[in-house]
């Protein structure tokens, strides 16, 4: 199973549409929708995508996607 970072949960929490397929589409979407000046996000996003992509849906269904904004 892929080791997603802080960010990266959180940002799949922020997005998570209940399946891995379907988490894929919205943060795909949500790309297009990025500036040229939001690299950062764009690079996590990516970095994201690229796990998801990786991954089963059961490893997914094994995640839990709960934000930890205290962090």
């Amino acid at each position: 199973m892929q080791d997603f970072t802080f960010d990266e949960t959180n940002l799949m929490c922020i997005y998570n549409g209940g399946n891995r397929e379907l988490l894929i589409q919205v943060l795909t979407e949500m790309r297009g929708h990025l500036t040229l000046e939001e690299t950062e996000l764009r690079e996590l996003t990516d970095h994201t995508l690229e796990k998801l992509r990786a991954m089963t849906d059961e490893e997914f269904a094994e995640l839990e996607l709960y934000p930890d904004f205290d962090e």
